[in-house]
């Protein structure tokens, strides 16, 4: 293996007419890990399976029930979308990776699935707080929820999601066009991740992982404190409920945000920190955790609400009873 590795080190032919940039990265996986791709597979796939069959799921239900037309399931509609798109910007590269190979990707397309990947984070990140002053509103303030969130304003937040996405990330492709990459086309990760393609330049990478730092800060870092902020004042109110019966339906209303915030954002930050801090940490490590972080919550958002939400949960079973 170690011998296929060092043969693509970059040549003169290796680059386009610009002498820039490759004209193609390859993505080895994970590193040390190789030999048993074919079975790391496996669960890969049966979670890209679970992705699509359940989030498909939630959209033909809350397309079809009108009485889920409202703010929750449709910010929930929103982070189906997000997941679907985001999980099919990668996985079926990653699955001809470890099935046959297929390790060369081109340097346009690797750009573009960078851009996918995290635009599609930032906007993921923005419905979850809109989520959560979604439950703000209806706990806080449930006289005021129906004129506050109107279809309108759900919409707009939509694409406000959309360009908080693209404008934090469409500088990211032109700033690494501007980088020389010398030494190696190797990307030793699964995907076309940003700090594994800026790690591998030969030129100052400065700006780069500045501006990196920058978007992780204002998206994870305010987005992160927003909903703590909503949670606080949420919990205030609840303690402030006279009836027992009332403050467990209030917590239950959050409990199935609660673990989606918490999938979504605790392999978000150890992914982040390893990136960054964690020197010391095999390479296989950071690699499986970007995988977690970008897998496993599409994979289990639809569970988590389908198993939690009344509506749903009803609907479901309707659908697999009327079946058999």
């Amino acid at each position: 293996m170690e011998k296929k590795i060092r043969s693509v080190n970059l040549s003169p032919s290796s680059f386009n007419s610009s002498s820039i940039n490759p004209s193609a990265f390859i993505l080895i996986g994970i590193p040390g890990l190789q030999e048993i791709h074919l079975w790391i597979s496996i669960p890969l796939c049966s979670m890209y399976i679970l992705t699509l069959a359940g989030n498909c799921t939630i959209l033909f239900i809350i397309t079809r029930e009108e009485n889920l037309h409202k703010p929750m399931y449709l910010f929930l509609s929103m982070l189906s979308i997000i997941d679907l798109i985001a999980s099919s910007s990668t996985m079926p590269k990653i699955l001809c990776l470890f099935w046959f190979n297929s390790r060369e990707i081109n340097f346009d397309a690797c750009l573009v699935q960078m851009f996918f990947i995290h635009s599609f984070s930032i906007m993921e990140s923005t419905v979850l707080l809109a989520m959560a002053f979604d439950r703000y509103i209806a706990i806080c303030n449930p006289l005021r929820y129906k004129t506050l969130l109107t279809n309108s304003r759900i919409a707009k937040i939509g694409v406000i999601a959309i360009i908080r996405g693209t404008v934090l990330m469409t500088p990211c492709p032109f700033l690494i066009k501007k980088l020389s990459f010398c030494r190696t086309n190797v990307i030793s990760h699964t995907y076309c991740e940003h700090m594994a393609i800026v790690k591998i330049a030969c030129t100052d990478t400065t700006i780069n992982r500045v501006y990196g730092l920058f978007v992780a800060l204002v998206v994870i870092g305010l987005d992160v404190l927003f909903i703590a902020l909503s949670y606080i004042m949420i919990v205030r109110a609840v303690l402030r409920l006279s009836s027992n019966d009332a403050r467990v339906k209030a917590f239950g209303t959050c409990g199935s945000h609660i673990c989606v915030i918490l999938i979504s954002y605790v392999p978000a930050l150890f992914s982040f920190f390893t990136h960054r801090f964690g020197h010391n940490i095999a390479p296989q490590v950071h690699i499986i955790l970007a995988n977690i972080y970008l897998f496993i919550p599409p994979m289990v958002n639809p569970i988590v609400y389908g198993v939690k939400t009344k509506e749903i949960r009803h609907r479901v079973l309707r659908i697999v009873y009327q079946k058999r």
